[in-house]
């Protein structure tokens, strides 16, 4: 299959991030093309596709194997993979996080869908870790290379903190007895990507508890800045969402922000991760759960 002669692909920041306008992304792409420009900018958007629940997937599968929907969350009761976001119904996740890296193996990217926006309001923000690492003091650069850090899924998950949430009291508490049965993991603080080699921060304030074999007066004030650092304007885009836009991400060199500024109006989107690798860091150490309670206790 030939590219469309109409494809266009137009950068978003001078960092990362693409639009790409012209084509059927399901249809009109070679295989592997999507995976490429995707590793290339991280973060690719292409509206106007108004993908059914099946093209979603099928998409997904354009650039590897689909997880179920979540380790906590059921999926679409017809299509597994696929978790759904309704803001309605507790749906939202004002927090900076990388997707599900409270487990070994975190997706390698995310495919979101956009079925109802608000008028106003409930864009999406994403940040380039690869360019918040390379743009750290060497000093410092250095000095992340080889620590590891502790991930956690939040008690309520993707679904709010207590007092802002939509769920009902029972949802509330079958998540977070859930979640207390996901045992912690230890990723690196940089992981090196496994297709292009490019190293990137890889902590996130949505799970990363702490770094391992730290104070806490350590941990949590060089995460703050870790975090500070890779949120800044210049590592970041911002997307406004339209009905029948696709975004797709890379989970092992971004993370993301679901800004939550529009009320109590409908916001539905649906999402779909691909299967990802053990992350591994510059020094070769690779991603393990643990049981410790020296390491993974805070």
């Amino acid at each position: 299959m030939s590219v469309s002669t109409a494809l266009r692909i137009a950068p978003l920041t001078g960092h990362f991030g693409a639009e790409i306008t012209g084509v059927d992304a399901l249809r009109d792409l070679p295989e592997g093309e999507l995976l490429r420009l995707l590793e290339e900018h991280l973060v690719l958007v292409i509206r106007d596709q108004n993908l059914s629940h099946a093209d979603q997937v099928a998409l997904a599968r354009t650039l590897g194997t689909p997880t179920p929907a979540h380790p906590v969350v059921p999926g679409h009761p017809d299509h597994p993979e696929i978790l759904e976001l309704d803001a309605q119904k507790g749906g939202k996740n004002a927090m900076w996080h990388t997707d599900v890296t409270f487990v070994a193996t975190p997706p390698a990217a995310s495919v979101l869908v956009a079925d109802h926006t608000p008028e106003f309001g409930g864009d999406t923000m994403w940040a380039d870790l690869r360019t918040a690492y390379a743009t750290l003091h060497p000093s410092l650069r250095e000095a992340v290379r080889q620590l590891r850090a502790v991930h956690l899924i939040s008690p309520l998950a993707y679904w709010g903190e207590p007092f802002d949430s939509a769920l009902s009291r029972d949802d509330a508490r079958k998540l977070h007895d859930d979640a207390r049965n996901v045992p912690a993991v230890v990723h690196p603080v940089v992981r090196v990507h496994p297709s292009t080699g490019q190293p990137a921060l890889f902590v996130n304030p949505g799970f990363t508890s702490h770094i391992v074999g730290m104070s806490r007066i350590e941990s949590d004030n060089l995460l703050a800045l870790l975090h500070a650092h890779a949120s800044q304007p210049a590592f970041t885009l911002r997307h406004r969402w339209r009905e029948g836009d696709v975004v797709i991400w890379d989970n092992r060199a971004t993370m993301h922000y679901a800004i939550d500024d529009y009320g109590d109006v409908d916001r539905r989107m649906r999402r779909v991760t691909i299967r990802g690798s053990v992350p591994a860091g510059p020094d070769g150490f690779t991603s393990a759960v643990t049981d410790d309670p020296m390491v993974a206790v805070r």
